[in-house]
């Protein structure tokens, strides 16, 4: 290190150890962060120092606030709080401006790879997670970062600071599985989801919203702050997941192997700041299969989500007849009918396909922690299904078991109504139930509800109270079924702390959201770590796209969660107490 760069960590030193006694604020606008971006937009900038140089030198850096910090800082002179921000908020328009096609690159690079669960093969040992710790390590050493693969279940990455205090920054590597001919565009535009598709301000693609797109911008924050010798005052680690979606017991395993981050962080969730999760549940229900009995024509198979929280924008049941064509005409009608009465929000088809017929519901796919924000078609799918007798002739088996035990029990409401066992909290919201996975193998028929679950009510209690009143109309209607009940308690964290305050801070700022701590449907990582918080990198207010069919991230949105990381990362870092 030099002479001068010496004396730029000292004093960066010394100015976060006397900024933070109370909450600063960095005064740049958003419009005058959208002029920086423009001014510089197509400008080649070496480093930090000489995109400051160049600021300086524009009317943009003239105005009070800029000028000041700006000159404070390449004269090497200690900064106020208020300064010391500015120039965090300058870091993170800087990042955009040096790296945001870089790390657009990048993250082209990771979807490519398809991190999802392959059934009867360990995480650990799926050939396209070993093939993501290498991409993932290889850009950490490029980017002269500490690397560790912790036995293929977690990716650390590690930027070091001065104490012993450690932030873990979490991300996941695995995505959620895709269902191709899913990924249509309202065009006819057919999309590959593991090759991102730029349409317009759209980055399609599986992981792009959730969670790549998270260890992307990390990486690059933790390369900025490591180029320009920023002083840190505690380490980064960046955690990367390789079973959130699935089993979620990969950052439980590193914590048996590895000391736990004194705060943790996960770029999974909301902005600005969530401080509450809701606690994840399943109600899984296996009919047992049996001989079909009756008249007419036998469902033998039905797609739903290929996920426990994941709501599909289809469902096809396949019926095995002697008269296809008469059967898809009544299926048509029936199908018709059931739309107009139950809201006309979505679609019913049917037709022959072979000796069969297959009848299509086509709804809105949505992350099933969002159930109001998409169209559930397996709901509407065994609803429509249990509305066919006395209409279409049918065999029963244990699809049509199924189907009456969806329609009686969870019916098309996703606030448990049905059932007797909605609630909500203030703060947290609604208990949401929606049917989503459906399986089959040579045992049973296999239908999930993803929960959840606000507090006000023990899971405990509340699964005690499931378990008895599916219990109860077993017994009444007769339907064998075999239930697996599971919910987690929900989190919630007392928002105090200088670090919650910054990163609070930083998110509103840069994009305008009112100055107030969120709740999420969502449960992350840090779920149950101490000090845990969501930090983005969806917008509140915003459809999700994660889990959904045609998953996308815009890029502006890419951006600016590039520019808020290391925003967050250069204030967090330097901060004296957190």
């Amino acid at each position: 290190m030099d002479l001068s760069l010496k004396h730029l960590a000292t004093t960066l030193m010394l100015a976060s150890l006397t900024a933070f006694t109370c909450q600063a604020q960095a005064n740049i606008t958003p419009q005058q962060s959208a002029a920086i971006l423009k001014t510089f937009g197509n400008t080649q900038v070496k480093d930090f120092r000489q995109f400051l140089t160049g600021l300086a030198k524009s009317d943009l850096g003239k105005a009070d606030n800029l000028g000041a910090s700006i000159t404070a800082f390449l004269a090497n002179k200690p900064l106020s709080a208020d300064q010391q921000n500015e120039i965090h908020r300058l870091l993170g328009l800087y990042a955009r401006v040096k790296y945001g096609a870089a790390a657009s690159e990048t993250l082209r690079e990771l979807v490519a790879i398809p991190t999802f669960r392959v059934e009867g093969v360990a995480q650990h040992e799926n050939p396209e997670f070993i093939k993501i710790a290498d991409k993932i390590k290889g850009l950490a050493q490029a980017f002269d970062l500490k690397f560790r693969n912790v036995d293929n279940r977690v990716y650390e990455i590690s930027l070091d600071g001065s104490s012993d205090e450690v932030v873990g920054i979490h991300a996941h590597a695995d995505v959620v599985p895709v269902t191709p001919e899913n990924w249509v565009l309202q065009d006819g535009t057919r999309l590959d989801p593991f090759k991102v598709t730029l349409v317009g301000d759209r980055m399609y693609g599986r992981g792009t919203e959730d969670d790549k797109n998270g260890i992307v911008v990390a990486l690059y924050a933790m390369k900025i702050i490591k180029e320009e010798k920023l002083p840190l005052a505690r380490d980064f680690k960046l955690l990367v997941d390789t079973t959130e979606e699935t089993t979620g017991d990969a950052i439980p395993y590193y914590f048996e192997h590895n000391p736990i981050p004194t705060y943790n962080l996960a770029l999974d969730g909301g902005y600005p700041v969530v401080i509450a999760e809701k606690g994840y549940g399943t109600v899984m229900a296996s009919f047992p299969l049996r001989k079909a009995e009756g008249n007419g024509a036998q469902i033998t198979g039905l797609t739903g989500g290929l996920a426990t929280n994941q709501i599909p924008s289809t469902s096809v049941a396949t019926f095995v007849t002697d008269t296809p064509a008469e059967l898809a005409a009544s299926l048509q009608q029936a199908g018709a009918d059931y739309a107009k009465a139950n809201g006309g929000n979505f679609g019913v088809s049917a037709k022959v396909a072979g000796k069969d017929v297959q009848l299509t519901v086509t709804g809105v796919s949505a992350h099933s922690s969002e159930p109001e924000s998409g169209v559930n078609p397996v709901a509407r799918m065994l609803a429509l299904i249990n509305s066919l007798d006395g209409k279409v002739a049918l065999k029963h088996n244990a699809i049509t078991d199924a189907a009456r035990y969806a329609a009686d029990n969870w019916g098309l409401d996703y606030l448990g109504g049905k059932l007797g066992i909605g609630f909500a909290d203030d703060f947290m919201g609604p208990l949401t139930t929606s049917l989503t996975y459906v399986g089959m193998d040579d045992k049973a028929f296999k239908l999930a509800v993803n929960l959840r679950v606000p507090v006000g009510k023990s899971p405990e209690v509340l699964k005690k109270e499931i378990d008895d009143k599916l219990a109860a109309w077993s017994k009444q209607s007769g339907i064998n079924l075999a239930l697996d009940t599971s919910i987690a308690e929900p989190m919630y964290r007392n928002p105090e702390g200088e670090w919650v305050k910054a990163l609070l801070a930083v998110a509103s700022e840069n994009l305008g959201l009112e100055h107030k701590f969120g709740t999420s449907a969502g449960a992350t990582s840090v779920h149950e770590l101490p000090n845990g918080v969501q930090f983005g990198l969806a917008m509140p207010d915003v459809k999700y796209t994660g889990h959904n069919d045609n998953e996308f991230k815009t890029v502006e949105q890419f951006m600016l969660d590039l520019q808020i990381v290391t925003e967050m990362m250069g204030r967090i870092g330097q901060m004296p107490k957190l």
